[in-house]
């Protein structure tokens, strides 16, 4: 099909059609880019949603709730929902906006062209017609000239009064009209010949040529729009994916709800530990015998004493708000219920506990440092962890002294409840609680001793931590503070479960403060490798393994990162590895 052969006479219409094409696929860039503001508002929308109903400092407490950690999760999906629209409009914006207004531009130029080598050649066609009318009509006067002089010729020759010479005369003249009519009608014919022969051209060739360049452009505009549209479809489908997978992040946080565990951590919250009150005793009335009397003498006991201090207490009510019952100003909970106190002591001591792990955890570090130090002076100067080291060893002789405080004050709270004392040393590292104890009560110099002996014996390992520090990290980066806590909570997880199904005695309080496993937040590539120091925390890495981070640099020069396939967790040094978080790569 051939726009100059079957619309040979349509050059109009044409120019019209194609103008109109043009601005549909301005319109179609336009839907486009509202669009693309739309996804933005949404997305936009999305996220201020989010933060709006983000948990609040003081509803913090209420957040340990299975269903408030659903929902929780649920705006976290939510957001990355929103990001992924963000990434549809951006998409839309660059792949389609964009590239259709250049195309838009540029069809407009061909068509302009095409339009006015089309005009020039029907200017040609209309000059060429023109000339042959301006010679039809000369012809068709000097024809009528002829004739009168013809006419004149033989009126003069049949006129017998005429002189010999006039009708020579006229004679003469009609010859002289007789050849311009000649003359005329060549030129007529010449003029004709021409005209067809450019009219053949133009309506065969020249403007065939046209419009089939405007038929180019014309299929050139709609085959675009045809794949400016699959690509809009294709930006969306790419990101589908993710899509389903925040879908499904809030269909597992909406299935990890557990009413039993919320009715049950109802109970740990807010039960003060204080038994019912006795049944009220008949009193007798004045004059009344004396046997009665005894009889209601023997059994002293006040109801409304034992109903102080429990929720329907006045004190208490006073006291607390609304979503803080049971808050303490004290620092030992003393005017706390007692089954209340108990698990605030618990939360202490399990915070303390924490606190002096990564404390001798970077001691452990400090001294393993200077003792690469002492053995390879190049490295560095011993003596500049020296003031780390004291700082520390103070730091950690007030922690413990603060923990075995909160102890006695524990073990003083499960006597009064009847509960048997569980360790809260025993959810950090899942052994025996003795074993904790001895290594938080060791003094400094037995852990001094042991780090230097672990500095020497472990020769790979505080290699590549020398070779770390003299890369111009921080002199303390080996410490490696949250490498044991972390480490340990992520084994204390399915240690203290287990315990929690065979110790029914022991207290569900443990299970409530479970840390759930790190989601990653990146990967990395490990630039060298990296052979471990022994200390438990660390994990060897070869070079070029690519890695899950769970855990960013802290300032402590130490990144903590998984095992796709085995999920092995630990530490490795910063400086080893090249590290991209999810954020900086959906910003790009």
């Amino acid at each position: 099909m051939n726009w100059g052969i079957e619309l040979w006479d349509q050059y109009d219409n044409l120019a019209a059609h194609t103008h109109k094409g043009i601005d549909f696929l301005d319109k179609y860039g336009n839907f486009v880019k509202e669009r693309c503001a739309i996804e933005l508002e949404y997305a936009g929308k999305l996220r201020r949603l989010v933060k709006n109903y983000q948990p609040k400092r003081k509803e913090e407490d209420e957040y340990q709730y299975t269903a408030c950690k659903a929902f929780k999760q649920l705006l976290q999906e939510l957001n990355d929902f929103a990001g992924q629209r963000e990434v549809v409009a951006e998409n839309l914006q660059s792949n389609v906006v964009r590239e259709l207004h250049l195309l838009a531009k540029e069809l407009r130029e061909e068509r302009k062209q095409h339009l006015n080598e089309g005009a020039k050649q029907m200017g040609v066609l209309n000059s060429s017609i023109g000339s042959l009318e301006r010679a039809r009509r000369s012809y068709e006067r000097a024809a009528r000239e002829s004739e009168r002089a013809l006419e004149t010729f033989q009126k003069a020759d049949a006129d017998l009064n005429l002189s010999r010479a006039e009708v020579e005369k006229q004679k003469a003249n009609m010859k002289i009209r007789s050849q311009a009519c000649e003359d005329a009608k060549q030129e007529y014919m010449d003029q004709l010949r021409k005209t067809n022969e450019a009219q053949r051209q133009h309506y065969e060739q020249r403007l065939p040529h046209v419009f089939k360049q405007l038929q180019d452009l014309d299929e050139k505009r709609i085959k675009n729009i045809k794949n400016f549209m699959l690509s809009s479809v294709d930006v969306e489908r790419k990101v589908f994916p993710i899509i389903m997978q925040c879908l499904d992040g809030m269909e597992t946080a909406a299935n990890s709800i557990n009413e039993k565990e919320d009715t049950k951590l109802v109970i740990d919250r807010y039960k003060s530990g204080f038994v019912p009150p006795e049944d009220f005793q008949f009193e007798t009335a004045s004059g009344a015998d004396t046997t009665d009397a005894a009889n209601t003498h023997h059994h002293p006991h006040n109801h409304l004493t034992a109903a102080r201090g429990t929720v329907s207490g006045t004190k208490i009510k006073k006291r607390v708000g609304l979503l803080s019952i049971f808050s303490s100003n004290k620092e030992d909970y003393s005017d706390l219920p007692p089954n209340q106190k108990k698990n605030k002591l618990q939360a202490k001591v399990m915070e303390l506990s924490k606190q002096v792990a990564q404390e001798q955890a970077a001691m452990e570090g400090l001294m393993k440092m200077k003792g690469v130090y002492e053995t390879s002076p190049a490295l560095g100067d011993p003596m500049t962890v020296e003031g780390q080291l004291n700082e520390c060893c103070d730091k950690l002789k007030k922690l413990r002294a603060q923990l075995n405080k909160f102890e006695k004050l524990l073990a003083e709270a499960n006597s009064q409840v009847g509960a048997p004392p569980l360790h809260p040393t025993a959810r950090t590292n899942g052994t025996q609680p003795s074993t904790q104890a001895t290594s938080i009560g060791s003094n400094s110099e037995s852990l001094s001793r042991s780090a230097s002996e672990s500095s020497v014996s472990t020769g790979t390992g505080t290699g590549g931590a020398g070779a770390r520090a003299a890369g111009g990290s921080p002199e303390s980066g080996l410490g490696g503070e949250l490498a044991p806590a972390h480490s340990d909570h992520a084994n204390g997880d399915h240690d203290h479960d287990q315990e929690h199904e065979d110790n029914d005695h022991e207290s569900d309080f443990d299970y409530y403060y479970c840390e759930p496993d790190l989601q990653p937040v990146g990967y990395c590539k490990a630039l060298y490798a990296f052979e471990g120091i022994g200390s438990g925390s660390t994990m060897k890495m070869e070079c070029g393994e690519r890695l899950l981070v769970l855990e960013t640099d802290a300032g402590d020069g130490w990144t903590r990162v998984r095992r796709q396939l085995t999920r092995e967790e630990g530490f490795v040094p910063t400086t080893y590895i090249a590290t991209t978080l999810y954020a900086d790569a959906n910003a790009h």
